[in-house]
């Protein structure tokens, strides 16, 4: 991995801390101008909506979305995991990523395989917590806009086949080209099936916007501070000596469920 990435990652916690830190103090400035009264409260709210919305892409202007909507099928904590494979698997891969990240999208194109046999032959369940670290060190909406069209994704039995096409064709780390929900759309269209109304309207309107946050939100109390982090049944696995590979992942795996039987594997759709 190279220095400008373990740069980001270690400032990960940094940055969530400061982007916090502006939502408050402009929380503040909103109550100041409230308590001002008559007509400077209205000429203030509206000056500082016009701060705040300057801030935001375009494509996020009128997403509502709802209060920490999960998407269908969601579970854990909160309901803050999508999971993907058996659940009854003996043992249970955890994926923390961001979609804008570059080395959440090298481990995806050296791991994806290796996972989807697991999963497919119900040795393993993938949990994962979608994050928004990229947003919050370099600014945009895109980590964001692509977690909340992959929970739409979940909505329609599609999560895993449109995780896939996102990574495929992850942008440059500089380039929010996924803060565009029409860009969004029309990598659903690789996904059979996927593109329906509901689906193009759960990503217009930032159905599990809030949700998304949410996640970010407990990734950011969970000691993590790094994308993407993988963890075996609950013990990291990723960014050690020896470096993991995807034979070392099967080997794992295949100590871990010795004397366990696979899970009861439901066909999961691929893009």
């Amino acid at each position: 991995m190279s220095q400008p990435n373990r740069d980001r990652k270690r400032s990960a916690r940094e940055a969530l801390q400061e982007q916090r830190a502006r939502e408050a103090s402009r929380a503040r400035v909103k109550r100041t101008v409230v308590v001002a009264g008559g007509l400077v409260v209205v000429l203030g709210i509206a000056a500082v909506i016009g701060v705040v919305a300057s801030d935001r892409h375009s494509d996020n202007a009128g997403r509502a979305g709802t209060p920490a909507s999960a998407p269908t099928g969601a579970t854990g904590q909160d309901n803050l995991v999508i999971p993907v494979g058996a659940a009854d698997a003996p043992s249970t891969l955890t994926i923390y990523e961001d979609f804008r990240c570059p080395a959440c999208d090298a481990f995806e194109k050296q791991f994806t395989p290796t996972i989807h046999s697991l999963e497919d032959s119900g040795q393993i369940r993938t949990e994962y917590h979608l994050v928004t670290l990229i947003d919050g060190n370099l600014g945009g909406t895109g980590s964001l806009n692509a977690a909340n069209a992959a929970a739409c994704a979940q909505d329609a039995g599609k999560f895993r086949a449109y995780h896939d096409v996102l990574y495929a064709n992850q942008p440059d780390e500089q380039d929010d080209k996924f803060s565009h929900t029409d860009n969004l759309l029309t990598l659903a269209d690789q996904v059979p099936g996927l593109k329906t109304t509901s689906f193009t309207d759960c990503v217009h309107n930032g159905t599990h916007d809030t949700w998304v946050k949410k996640s970010n939100a407990a990734f950011a109390d969970s000691g993590f501070d790094a994308t993407p982090t993988i963890l075996l049944n609950g013990k990291s696995i990723y960014g050690q000596n020896p470096a993991l590979t995807p034979d070392s992942l099967k080997q794992m795996v295949a100590a871990a469920n010795k004397g366990k039987q696979p899970g009861k594997v439901t066909p999961t759709p691929s893009s």
